[in-house]
């Protein structure tokens, strides 16, 4: 199901809204099993045929969590049980994600014809990442014991569950035992809704609204120099707006819950250098290779050309854990050398001058753009012989066409440009802090302006009249 489908909005969503309070008022724990059942109805929906798989998961890490958590077990025996159990999870990732991409590689190797056609489980790289970081910090000692039901939720939660933010017990299961969170709260529905039309507009409106430009440079045999960059940036902005809609929907269908979700998203083209992209983009997962991949790898604590080999096999699997093909390990593999160049620079270059400072935050800032832009083009072509031919037409100048289209193209993309350069984010719009649990503050103190409201009203209005039939949003591959 989608969030931005009519169903869900004015059928599944309310229902149950409707049911999770009725229950909160009559008990605590009733309301997370009715939110667990209506995430698994929300997954089934779409996927019911890798349900079971989704409660296997759920068992097998439960089962492994609980043994850590509660058994007394040798230290041999802990290790044991988690290797156990990250093996069993990287073994169903690689089954349902790899086995075609590895089939492929060994047939080109070989010479041989194997075929392996295996359907990708929706949501299986965001609930097996959540679930391996449970199991690290339950050995680590970190974890309390959780009930079942707790647990459940925690890993089917549906505003996360498709396509992430990835979330972390320590933030997550807290809030569903929290009471108060079953009781209706105006204040949080009302930036709930706000949040979720923002959101809204941003995937309807703008995302699906610049999608048809991507075929200039990705449908077309012979891109030209001025088609392959409009195509390129189109596609480099349909992704910011589709994922940064998501993770606004995602926020604001659970604050109307009364649940507080990680942000996600930060306007990661503001960056003004690479390190600072990877704290904006995709942030929950930027925190978890950093904790369960990075730094148990090493990090920097053993010279920078470990640190530089570590960051290198950390985005080559960040890459991997997108997609299996070829042209996901070389984004990956970009960033990581995008990464390490950075942390060069910063190692050589460790001060600069004040009177330097401004213009050289603004020739990062584009830099870091055009890095970003570059792997956009292996990350979104079907090939990496597709993204070598995109790659050299925006860097031959001599092959223009700049006709009509292309003049309407250019005008579209740079309106697009002065939204993400200009306009603030939606959590400094809306005061939105997770870790404070706070939100909208300005809106609860009344000083607030109703022209706000309006605008947010319109704002709904024209991302649900937006709502396309079948608009899927990108990260759902992942």
């Amino acid at each position: 199901m989608l969030f931005n489908s009519y169903p869900f909005i004015l059928l599944f969503l309310p229902l149950v809204l409707a049911g999770y309070f009725w229950l909160g008022r009559r008990s605590n724990l009733t309301p997370v099993i009715w939110l667990a059942l209506a995430s698994l109805a929300f997954y089934a929906i779409g996927s019911w045929q890798f349900v079971a798989l989704l409660l296997l998961s759920i068992a097998f890490n439960y089962g492994a969590g609980h043994l850590l958590i509660v058994a007394k077990l040798g230290p041999s025996q802990r290790k044991a049980v988690l290797a156990l159990g990250v093996a069993g999870d990287l073994i169903l990732l690689g089954i349902f994600k790899y086995a075609g991409f590895v089939t492929e590689n060994v047939n080109a190797l070989f010479g041989t014809h194997a075929a392996v056609h295996i359907l990708l489980p929706v949501g299986i790289s965001f609930y097996t990442f959540t679930q391996i970081a449970f199991l690290v910090d339950a050995y680590r000692g970190q974890v309390a014991a959780y009930a079942l039901p707790h647990y459940a939720l925690f890993v089917t939660y549906f505003p996360h569950l498709i396509a992430g933010p990835i979330l972390h017990h320590k933030d997550m299961i807290p809030q569903f035992e929290r009471k108060d969170a079953k009781h209706p709260d105006a204040h949080l529905i009302l930036c709930g809704v706000i949040i979720f039309a923002i959101g809204l507009f941003k995937k309807t409106c703008l995302a699906d609204g610049i999608q048809p430009l991507v075929a200039l440079a990705f449908e077309a045999r012979s891109p030209s120099f001025d088609q392959a960059w409009l195509g390129a940036l189109a596609y480099t902005f349909q992704l910011y707006f589709d994922f940064s809609g998501y993770s606004d929907m995602a926020i604001g269908i659970s604050l109307m819950f009364g649940i507080f979700l990680p942000v996600n998203f930060n306007s990661p083209y503001k960056a003004t250098s690479i390190v600072e992209f990877w704290r904006r983009w995709h942030m929950t997962l930027s925190q978890f290779l950093r904790d369960y991949l990075y730094i148990p790898l090493g990090g920097n604590r053993r010279g920078r050309v470990l640190r530089y080999a570590n960051l290198i096999v950390t985005m080559l699997l960040g890459g991997l854990w997108h997609g299996a093909a070829w042209t996901f390990v070389i984004w990956g593999a970009l960033h990581g050398a995008y990464l390490c160049i950075n942390h060069a620079f910063n190692a050589l270059v460790p001060a600069i001058p004040s009177v330097l400072a401004r213009p050289v935050r603004i020739a990062g800032a584009a830099l870091t753009f055009l890095a970003v832009v570059v792997a956009w083009v292996f990350f979104r072509a079907e090939s990496v012989a597709w993204a070598l031919r995109v790659l050299h037409a925006m860097a031959d100048p001599s092959n223009i066409v700049f006709g009509r289209e292309e003049i309407a193209a250019l005008v579209l993309v740079s309106i697009y440009a002065a939204l993400v350069w200009l306009a603030p984010n939606t959590q400094a719009l809306m005061g939105y802090d997770h870790g404070n649990r706070r939100v909208g503050e300005t809106l609860r103190a009344g000083r607030m302006r109703p022209l706000v409201l309006y605008a947010a009203s319109l704002v709904l209005a024209f991302g649900l009249l937006g709502i396309q039939s079948h608009s899927e949003f990108i990260y759902f591959r992942f």
